[in-house]
This record gives structure tokens, C-alpha cells and sequence, in this order.
């Protein structure tokens, strides 16, 4: 039997999680699945640095090295979409430590590549394990941390991605000129064992739990939490629950992604995904061979890409501030219209030979609107769905998003031989650009409520 409807109540997971005072507790939550998504990223920022080495090495055209710099997105897109699904069936933890180990497989596998035929499949293995971890980070992190603070800690882990890239880059650079790209693909395959500390200090989600009616162990989960929080702040009581509305209804997964409640959002959050992961990928796989093809040695096009990436980090720090302050839809367009008019001018500079300073310059402003971008994409998206289809809704739109990053650095390649650098800033800003007209035209703004109000 269907069940349908809407039931107010003040003593269920969520409005006993919404109640708790931000503390240590959240901040350990935050710090553990942040570490654990940084760790992806820096395997995923690290073909930036390396791609030009690899075409180099194996002899590749610049049509075969963009496939080739496409393979892990293909991974990354079948990893969302099958995760999403997997983690509102079985669960988010199980599913997010799966991810891990098969991350951490592929990035040692693609120590081992021989030409580029092999090291195409390993980093398809390696996207899966990466596409499967992404959005169930968001997706466990936005169903612990209170409405009034969700917005910031979101972003902030988001934020770590420009963090991992100048990693990825500093890293790129000691390892690469004594030891070779291979190297870098098996120190990465390390802290995969950080699954360790995910399964001892990150519990499943009370919200997922109750979706999946089972209350006594969402109710004990929450006892846990609760507890620990009145000991951090030595606490004897906590305040009153609020009232949180709940929908009733049996459908769970990508069926609720394309109700008619949720449909419009599906189809604007999938379109804001392709065409920002298009025009990003696009670019920034291809940004260090860009810069070797502009005269620059590879160490030197890599430090210079580190260089130009260091203004990612004020850029998350402003989005994680303009996101509960302005919202999430006006910080969103400002994001996507900044990247493009920065990446059409720094396009245009790179062309005229400019001083090192002055394209460092443009460049990291640049990276701070596009890296502000993400840390908006990754608060916005999981409050546009409701417990029982949140993990396929952050899933679906990484999956799309991964189609766009997976067409980019191809369309980059065959690009380049034709129009040159100019062709190619012009295709990232006009990408950034369409993305922002879809979020200003059907774009809803979630700031401030609770995730089962906005998603209701």
C-alpha cells in the first residue's frame, strides 16, 4: 500500500539532530569525511599536472591524450549513478567505504600501466571508486550538520578541493622530474586504509534510517550523538525539538528524482552540473599542457598551475561565507558568471604574452570564481531532495555532471588543433555561462530550512 501525505512531528531523528547545538562532535564528522574526500580529490587533480608527461611518454595526439584524460569521468559517471542508488538501498556508510577501496585499487593499479590502452582502464576503475565517494560525501555530511550551519560546513569541505589541487600540484612537482607520473598514481593509492576511520568514527544516518523504517537504531544513533554532544558542552538538558514535516510515501530512489515534485529540480540541478563540469573539465584537465604548449617546461607549467590554483582557496572561503549570507542561488550565479568572464580573460592575456606575474594574476582569479563554484554545488544540491532519494538525487546530478567532465577534455582536444588556446577559454567561459541562465531562470533558493522542509 502507497502511502502518501505529510506528517508533523517534534521528536523524530531529524528535529532531534536539527536541535543540537553545533560542537567538537560535528566538527570531527566534518573533519573525517573531509579528510576522506580529499584524499580523492588530489587523484583526481593529479592528471592536470601529469597529463602532459603521459602524452609525451606513450606519443599521443591531442585527440587521444583528451580520451585519455576523459577515462576516469566515465568511471566517475557510472560510480554516482550506481552509488546513489546503492546508498538509499543499503545505506550511505557501507556504500562509502566501498568507494574507498575501490579508489585506492585503481590508483595503484595506474602505478602499473604500461601504455596508455591499460592505464585508460585503470583510471575508469579509479573514476568509479571517486564517482561512487563524491556525492555520498555530501550526502552524509548535509544529514548531520544542523540547517543554520549546513550551508558553510558543505562548502567548506567542498573547499578542500582547491586544497587537494595545489597538493596534487606540489606533490606533481618533487615526484615528477626523479621519479615519473607512476610514482605519484601509487602514493596516492595510499591512504585509501583511511576507510579505517571512517567505519570507527562515522555512524549511519539517523534520516536514512528513519526512511527506511527503522527507527529503534535511528533513535539509538541519535541517543549517541546526543549524549556526546551535552558531554563536549557539559550540558545537563537540550532544547526543545521542532516540529519537522515529513512526507509519507513508499517510493524511494530515482523514482521521487522524476516525480512531478521533483522533476523541475532534476532537470535544473543535471543541467547546472553538465554544463559547470564541462567547461571545468574542459579546462583544467588540459590547463598544464596548455601552459607546456605555451612555451613553459613541465615543472614549471605544473608550478605555475599550483601558483594560479592558490586563489581557489579565498574563492571556497567566500562561497562558504555568501552562501548563507546572500544564498545559495544568488552565490551560485555570481560563481558561474565570475568564471567566465575570468577564463575569457584569461584566455585573451595567455595569448598576448603577458609578464608571469600578471597571468598568475588572472589566473587566480579565475580559479576563485570556478573553485567557489563547487563549494556552491556541493551545499546546494543535496537540499533539493527529500531522505529517501537524497543519495540518488547528489548521485544523478554527479553523474551528469561526470558526462560533461567526461566530454570536455575531448572536445578540448579536438579544439585545440583548430582554434587554438583562444577556441578553448572561449568554450569553458560559454559553458559557465549557459549554466548560469539555467540557474537564474528555474533555480530555488534553500537557504535556511531545514532539509525536510525545503525538500518536501
Amino acid at each position: 500500500m502507497k502511502m502518501t501525505g505529510m506528517e508533523v512531528v517534534g521528536g523524530n531523528a531529524a528535529s532531534r539532530l536539527e536541535r543540537l547545538p553545533v560542537c567538537g562532535y560535528h566538527r570531527m564528522l566534518f573533519v573525517v569525511i573531509a579528510l576522506a574526500f580529499f584524499f580523492d580529490n588530489v587523484d583526481l587533480a593529479t592528471m592536470t599536472f601529469v597529463l602532459g608527461s603521459i602524452k609525451s611518454e606513450f606519443g599521443l595526439s591531442s585527440a587521444q591524450a583528451g580520451m585519455l584524460g576523459s577515462a576516469s569521468f566515465a568511471g566517475m559517471a557510472l560510480g554516482a549513478l550506481c552509488s546513489g542508488a546503492a546508498a538509499d538501498r543499503f545505506g550511505r556508510k557501507p556504500v562509502f567505504q566501498i568507494s574507498m577501496i575501490v579508489w585506492g585499487v585503481g590508483s595503484y593499479l595506474c602505478s602499473t600501466a604500461t601504455d596508455a590502452t591499460s592505464l585508460g582502464i585503470f583510471r575508469l576503475v579509479l573514476g568509479v571508486g571517486m564517482g561512487m565517494e563524491l556525492p555520498l560525501a555530501q550526502t552524509m555530511l548535509s544529514e548531520f550538520i544542523p540547517a543554520k550551519s549546513r550551508g558553510r560546513y558543505l562548502a567548506m569541505m567542498d573547499g578542500n578541493w582547491p586544497l587537494a589541487f595545489i597538493c596534487a600540484g606540489l606533490l606533481s612537482y618533487y615526484v615528477l622530474g626523479t621519479h615519473g607520473w607512476r610514482t605519484l598514481f601509487l602514493i596516492e593509492s595510499m591512504p585509501a586504509v583511511f576507510l579505517f576511520v571512517v567505519r570507527r568514527y562515522v555512524p549511519e544516518s539517523p534520516r536514512w534510517l528513519e526512511s527506511r523504517g527503522r527507527h529503534a537504531e535511528a533513535a539509538e544513533i541519535v541517543e549517541r550523538i546526543e549524549q556526546s554532544v551535552m558531554s563536549r558542552l557539559q550540558l545537563k538538558s537540550l532544547p526543545a525539538t521542532n516540529p519537522v514535516a515529513i512526507e509519507l510515501r513508499d517510493e524511494q530512489g530515482l523514482k521521487v528524482l522524476w516525480s512531478k515534485a521533483y522533476r523541475s529540480r532534476t532537470l535544473t540541478v543535471g543541467s547546472l552540473w553538465f554544463f559547470s563540469l564541462l567547461g571545468f573539465y574542459g579546462l583544467n584537465t588540459w590547463l598544464g599542457a596548455l601552459l607546456q604548449q605555451s612555451g613553459l617546461a613541465v615543472t614549471k607549467s605544473v608550478l605555475f598551475t599550483v601558483y594560479i590554483s592558490l586563489g581557489g582557496v579565498p574563492g571556497f572561503l567566500w562561497a562558504a561565507w555568501a552562501v548563507e549570507r546572500w544564498g545559495r542561488k544568488l552565490t551560485c550565479v555570481i560563481t558561474l558568471v565570475g568564471a567566465a568572464v575570468m577564463i575569457f580573460a584569461f584566455g585573451r592575456i595567455s595569448h598576448l604574452s603577458p609578464s608571469p606575474s600578471a597571468l598568475i594574476a588572472v589566473g587566480a582569479l579565475m580559479q576563485f570564481f570556478t573553485f567557489g563554484m563547487w563549494a556552491v554545488l556541493y551545499t546546494y544540491t543535496p537540499e533539493l531532495y527529500p531522505s529517501r532519494a537524497r543519495a540518488s538525487g547528489c548521485g544523478f546530478a554527479s553523474f551528469i555532471g561526470r558526462l560533461g567532465a567526461l566530454i570536455g577534455p575531448t572536445v578540448v582536444g579536438l579544439i585545440l588543433p583548430v582554434w587554438k588556446n583562444n577556441g578553448v577559454f572561449v568554450f569553458g567561459a560559454l559553458c559557465f555561462l549557459v549554466a548560469a541562465l539555467v540557474v537564474t531562470r528555474f533555480g530555488i533558493e534553500t537557504r535556511g530550512s531545514t532539509l525536510e522542509n525545503v525538500s518536501g
